[in-house]
């Protein structure tokens, strides 16, 4: 199977591609046509068609040759005895993240699964890529590259379609390319073992960018060797960082096989202390997914099925392990301080207390429908989120492990035999293999755990508290800092317009009872116009019934709100036990490989 990809006129933003297929002679059927509905990382359909235009098919000769799309993203063409059949299309390629495609008179970036068709049934074979890109063009691709020959275009190929799918690639002529090499074995195995073998990490930079390579690279090989040390070993000899950088705040983050894209911004801010500690978190997160998820898949993607939705409850297990295990090998390893590792716990408490779709929808049920709406906020108090609620669950299960063995064993070991049994061989694996892992090492039943939190509603809040005492910690809670969220139960903020719309309302709060709803526009308080000052008009009327103006469907509306005793939207943070015990300490020491 070829491609070629050019790109003219690159300002227009439209990719050409070339797709050349070769006839198989025994096959006088029509030729079906697909192009991908999504891309493994994000759950949820795409419709990447969308993006197509000049759709036009001819055989070897340059003869044009008869089709018809049959459905949104697929189509059938009349072979009529072509040996060949060339299809020749453009690609809208202007949205600059990690999981999309972007092309400008500096860079062309190529995420094939955005943009490539294939033939069903014969995503088996070699696949090679045509780049036509200016000749002062470097290409940051985990692909290998082929030769050049003909006219010296850059050729990468692919064993097969699924890894071309999942190997994006940049061309420009401004990156960035820096290497170092590792083991490919935790060099605790023993002198000399595991340093035999070694895999080489790239990082790639494109964009406005000054980062600062020996830092990156003293922080890199920390986590990198914390996760060797869970798995035994890497799953593959090299390994890409493509990163975009943006003058603009942009954070996202997209895992393929041994690649990550990573789009961070704003440029000038990469190496400032908030921003670089979210570069290490999403870096490291997205590294950890080589194992879980590229490796140790659910059964329901094993292989992938472009297509269509390939549902599956076990977002919990690829998102929300990877989210725990992400930050928590930063931690152990020592790339972060304790403050930041605790910021992150912070973080994921808090919008587990504040979701009151925690009552309403499990998690399981909450990862079939990322195919629905998972990665928008959705209507109000539905869902949870699987990188969420599903990172407490893995935590939770973690030091109940650690609890159950006298820290004999952790979730380390779970992960460890997930790969080795599912992963190293390819089988995808189920929710009850999951939680067999989790019950061969711990030596106890986790049906319960399962349906309460797994596939139940049940509140987190007393095993968290539990779990958290084993290693010496507890969950403190105070007021919000906004007297709106603490006093009336909503939140509030300003968008891009300047208008300040109510966000949220907890149900049954102060501001629920008296009519308030998510989209309402505040306007002014008791009369007085808001300037971007809710909260200062609200502290200066602190403990008075105010009178908010709203505006809801281009109708004002004056709604009043009487403080109580009641509280809302409490802030939570883990913070250590004043009176911990010497066990909890040493129960701390070895979940986070830190001391006290």
């Amino acid at each position: 199977m070829r491609y070629i990809i050019s790109c003219e006129n690159p300002h227009r933003h439209f990719i050409q591609i070339e797709f050349i297929v070769p006839v198989l002679a025994q096959n006088l059927a029509p030729l079906q046509l697909q192009l991908p509905s999504w891309r493994p990382g994000r759950y949820t359909l795409q419709n990447f068609a969308k993006n197509i235009r000049a759709f036009a098919v001819y055989d070897e000769k340059g003869n044009l040759l008869a089709f018809k799309k049959i459905t949104k993203d697929s189509w059938q063409v009349k072979q009529e005895g072509a040996k060949q059949v060339h299809v020749k299309y453009e690609y809208y390629a202007n949205v600059l993240d990690a999981g999309s495609s972007y092309l400008d008179e500096k860079q062309l970036y190529v995420n094939p699964v955005n943009c490539l068709l294939y033939v069903p049934g014969r995503e088996g074979e070699k696949c090679e890529v045509e780049v036509r890109v200016p000749e002062n063009y470097k290409i940051a691709s985990p692909l290998t590259p082929l030769p050049w020959r003909g006219e010296q275009r850059p050729i990468l190929e692919a064993a097969d379609y699924h890894v071309l799918a999942d190997s994006p690639f940049i061309a420009s002529s401004t990156l960035k390319h820096y290497t170092f090499t590792v083991p490919s074995a935790p060099l605790s195995l023993g002198e000399g073992q595991g340093g035999e073998a070694l895999v080489d990490f790239h990082l790639w930079f494109q964009g406005e960018s000054k980062p600062e390579f020996e830092k990156i690279e003293n922080h890199f090989r920390k986590f990198i060797a914390a996760k060797l040390n869970v798995f035994g070993e890497f799953p593959f000899s090299e390994y890409h960082f493509l990163f975009q950088i943006a003058p603009f705040p942009l954070y996202h983050g997209v895992e393929h096989q041994n690649s990550t894209v990573i789009a961070l911004g704003p440029s000038y801010d990469l190496m400032k202390e908030q921003l670089y500690a979210e570069f290490l978190g999403i870096s490291s997160h997205e590294l950890f997914h080589a194992w879980n998820v590229k490796a140790i898949r659910p059964a329901e993607m094993q292989p992938y099925d472009y297509s269509k939705e390939n549902y599956s409850k076990l977002g919990y297990v690829a998102e929300g392990v990877t989210t725990y295990y992400g930050d928590l090998m930063l931690f152990r390893s020592g790339a972060v301080t304790e403050y930041e590792f605790n910021r992150n716990l912070h973080l994921l408490l808090q919008k587990y207390f504040h979701n009151y779709g925690r009552f309403n929808l499990s998690v399981g049920a909450s990862s079939l429908d990322t195919w629905l709406d998972g990665y928008e906020k959705g209507i109000p108090h539905r869902k949870v989120s699987i990188y969420n609620e599903g990172a407490l669950c893995a935590l939770m299960l973690d030091l109940l492990i650690r609890k159950q063995t006298g820290n004999d064993f952790s979730m380390d070991d779970v992960l460890r035999k997930l790969y080795q049994d599912f992963g190293k061989k390819g089988i995808g694996y189920t929710e009850e293999d999951y939680r067999k892992a989790l019950e061969s090492v711990a030596g106890i039943s986790f049906a319960d755990f399962f349906a309460k939190y797994y596939n139940g509603t049940q509140s987190y809040e007393p095993i968290l508290r539990e779990t958290f005492a084993y290693v010496g910690l507890e969950i403190k809670d105070s007021r919000s800092k906004y007297y709106f969220e603490n006093r009336f139960g909503f939140k509030a903020e300003n968008k891009r317009s300047g208008a300040l719309m109510i966000t949220e309302v907890a149900p049954n709060s102060i501001a629920d009872r008296a009519g308030l709803s998510e989209a309402d526009e505040l306007v002014a308080v008791n009369g007085i116009k808001l300037l971007n000052n809710l909260k200062e008009w609200l502290k200066y009327f602190e403990e008075e019934t105010v009178t908010l103006t709203i505006l809801r469907a281009s109708e004002t509306k004056n709604v009043s709100l009487t403080p109580t005793t009641e509280r809302y939207y409490r802030t939570y943070w883990p913070v250590k036990m004043r009176d911990a015990s010497e066990h909890q300490k040493e129960n701390y020491k070895k979940w986070t490989g830190r001391e006290w």
